[in-house]
């Protein structure tokens, strides 16, 4: 694995803003919700810095190719961090959560402008040969912070209030632009008088994403899975549990889901996929399940152990699809390929957000959470149908 010491604090920097990150939605959901018991306000605070952030996404791509990445990764951490102190010092001092909607707002635009550099940054740091090694050992870092931080979070607000976790979560972010200094990335060749535009580079990125169907047609499939899945399992779910589990429960279901995807990360460290994309989706067909479990009113055994598989599944597919990403799109597209895959795999997420609670007031929670599930399980496994997708291979 070519670029150790860079990928080392890469991995730190990371790990550390991962483990933030995972406290966030857990103190959040329960922190809004034990000041407006509101469903809807919950909706409208968490869609405030989604919208942002998907808006931002395709600009992201074009920073992200056009600028040093470890640069973006740091000023955009920087960014984050600050918008969730902001958030965290509301929640403290128990303001209406109308109040929060800005400072999600800002940070949203920070997500949107860190997820693409991510998705490129890889190629940067280590060798074809070793990414499948190295998308597997994030993964894993970022799946043990994604069991303990869930937990963690439910700890903290049910103790001392999920203003504190919140806290930590910005330090995360503050910590991991620390790190990401450390990192000594190869400078971008000048740019010349010829040199394409930021509009030009953008345009070269769609060109390239709509041309090849097996990148676009898993990002349609996402498209509707990620509308359903985030909007259920993010806003009923919290919901359910309030009246239910509570959140230290809804906490060790999340960290049971992050379990599984330790041990999905760990499978794939090693797992030789020749052609992994058939693998891959029907694996994530069952991340739906925790859904129709959810809907179906499954004790809190059966939901954690749902999570778990679901987890499992998830990782599967993440690392299959960094690695193919790496291997089969130009370096030089990467964040612009990547940003089109995050942007119209998220785009229907603030809309399933904010529909989620009037659907589940016209049909019942347990019904919009049971067809969720079902339809999204389904849209997965659709694009199985297009040739190239079940062809392509990983190189070694």
């Amino acid at each position: 694995m070519a670029a150790a010491a860079p990928f080392r604090w890469f991995l730190a920097g990371q790990a550390v803003s991962m483990a933030g990150s995972a406290m966030a939605p857990v103190a959040l959901a329960f922190g809004v919700l034990g000041l407006t018991h509101s469903a809807v306000w919950l909706s409208v605070v968490t869609t405030s810095a989604l919208i942002p952030m998907v808006a931002t996404l395709l600009l992201g791509g074009g920073v992200a190719d056009r600028y040093p990445r470890d640069t973006v990764l740091r000023l955009t951490s920087v960014a984050a961090g600050l918008t969730q102190a902001g958030v965290a010092a509301l929640l403290l001092t128990h303001r209406h959560p109308a109040f929060l909607i800005p400072l999600s707002v800002l940070n949203g635009v920070a997500q949107g402008l860190i997820r693409p550099t991510l998705r490129g940054i890889l190629a940067n740091l280590v060798d074809s040969a070793g990414l499948q090694r190295a998308s597997s050992l994030l993964s894993s870092a970022g799946n043990v912070t994604a069991i303990l931080g869930p937990a963690a979070a439910g700890l903290l607000t049910a103790s001392v209030g999920g203003g504190w976790a919140i806290a930590v979560d910005a330090a995360s972010f503050l910590v991991a632009a620390a790190c990401f200094g450390r990192m000594a990335l190869p400078r971008l060749p000048a740019r010349t008088r010829d040199s394409p535009g930021m509009i030009a580079e953008l345009r070269q990125g769609w060109g390239y994403f709509r041309s090849h169907a097996w990148i676009w047609s898993v990002t349609m499939g996402f498209a509707v899975f990620n509308g359903l899945n985030r909007a259920i399992w993010q806003i009923l779910g919290p919901v359910i549990a309030a009246v239910t589990i509570g959140p230290q429960g809804w906490g060790l279901v999340l960290s049971t889901r992050g379990a599984g995807a330790l041990l999905g990360a760990a499978i794939m460290v090693r797992l030789p996929l020749r052609r992994p994309m058939i693998p891959a989706l029907t694996a994530m067909s069952v991340a739906a399940l925790p859904l129709i479990l959810l809907g179906a009113g499954a004790s809190t055994v059966w939901l954690a152990l749902s999570a778990f598989v679901g987890g499992v599944a998830t990782e599967l597919f993440t690392v299959v699809w960094t690695t193919v990403n790496n291997v089969h799109i130009p370096e030089r597209l990467l964040s612009r390929v990547g940003a089109h895959d995050e942007f119209w795999s998220t785009a229907p997420a603030p809309l399933g957000q904010l529909a989620t609670p009037f659907l589940a007031a016209v049909f019942g929670s347990a019904a919009t959470a049971i067809a969720g599930g079902t339809i999204a399980a389904v849209a997965i496994l659709l694009p199985l149908t297009v040739p190239a997708l079940r062809e392509i291979e990983i190189r070694r």
